[in-house]
């Protein structure tokens, strides 16, 4: 029997650390093969959670937001071309953040001012118009989103891409993985990243409708056993603790969808009830995400929900920042490329004294 481990199975063992102050600490770290990021931080491709707003802010934290799908190519790529002359004509986002990217690929067009600008593609053929107009619009990376990355589908538009004159400095990351097969073969064809995690999403019901899935740490371990491009944790991620989980186990960065949603950079109106203020929260697979963009009402492995009204999303970020800091000190890492910790796998007895139990 084999066994398969999420991240509440286990717990990140202390080491040795000199460590002075958490406030130097670098959380630098690869989105794809050729595009950095200063922060692990991915806003998810979903209609709930990143357009211009959240893209825009993401960039200028450090992170990055991925324009979602469910919506036409020409107002998708508007948007990307919203956020490329936003951040390449603030002089003071420029001074900050730019230069400090620029220095991992100064190649592209001789600037050393290119940040990443990530947009979501599908498999369809008409996907292929839409990752040409992305493009165009000034995107770098595309995230080919679908549930089930390990696919001829996908394998059939990483190919295209890589073929594509218009594409050559475009990074394509590829998934939704969980297995080094699955890895092995998309890696084959070019992929420049890898996205893993299935049927992990706050909303997701992949795992209770079909059966398949592996849970999160598992499915980490796997494919970077064999991955030489960054990996994407995507689902399962509750907490600054969980990320620091995956990005000691291997991945490169964190996506995020839940976390980020309910802010004021998340798409959607801000809900008045007698309970208090709220914003809508979906996955891309639900049927309320399926009918609101004229998709067909079948495959439906998802959910729809309210979800409280939190501010601004800087104040989230910089929280989880702060809690994976704390999290590279206890094991003495001054940087991601240096966090490797072990870890223990604890019972339930052990989860529940990692949370206050006093309350």
């Amino acid at each position: 029997m084999n066994y398969a481990l999420t991240y509440d199975d286990i717990q990140l063992v202390p080491a040795f650390s000199n460590i002075k102050s958490r406030t130097n600490i670098n959380l630098r770290t690869m989105l794809s093969r050729r595009y950095g990021l200063l922060n692990p931080i991915v806003a998810s491709p979903m209609d709930t959670v990143c357009e211009f707003d959240m893209a825009l802010k993401m960039a200028e934290l450090g992170g990055v937001g991925c324009i979602h799908r469910f919506m036409s190519i020409e107002k998708q790529a508007k948007i990307v071309e919203q956020l490329c002359t936003a951040i390449h004509h603030d002089t003071d986002f420029n001074t900050s953040l730019a230069e400090a990217w620029g220095v991992m690929y100064d190649d592209w067009h001789g600037e050393i001012n290119h940040v990443p600008i990530m947009a979501a593609i599908g498999v369809q053929e008409e996907d292929k118009d839409r990752a040409l107009a992305l493009v165009e619009a000034g995107a770098n990376v595309l995230l080919i989103d679908v549930a089930h990355g390990d696919h001829q589908n996908v394998i059939d538009m990483i190919h295209w891409c890589k073929t594509q004159d218009d594409l050559v400095m475009v990074d394509i990351i590829a998934g939704n993985i969980a297995t080094k097969e699955a890895a092995e073969t998309l890696l084959a064809y070019g992929a420049d990243g890898l996205r893993v995690g299935i049927g992990g999403g706050s909303l997701c019901t992949t795992r209770i409708k079909t059966g398949f899935g592996v849970p999160n740490v598992t499915s980490l371990e796997e494919v970077l056993k064999v991955s030489g491009v960054p990996v994407m944790a995507d689902g399962g991620i509750r907490s600054s603790g969980d990320m620091s989980k995956a990005l000691a186990i291997g991945a490169e960065t964190v996506m995020l969808g839940s976390l980020l949603a309910g802010t004021d950079e998340s798409p959607g109106q801000i809900l008045e009830t007698p309970k208090g203020l709220y914003k809508r929260y979906r996955g891309s697979a639900s049927l309320e995400t399926k009918v609101t963009h004229g998709q067909q009402t079948r495959n439906v492995e998802g959910e729809s929900t309210t979800i409280p009204y939190k501010g601004g999303v800087k104040f989230i970020v910089n929280g989880l920042l702060d809690g994976v800091k704390s999290a590279l000190s206890y094991a003495g890492a001054q940087n991601l490329t240096n966090f490797y910790p072990k870890y223990v796998v604890v019972t339930n007895a052990g989860q529940n004294e990692a949370k206050p139990h006093l309350l």
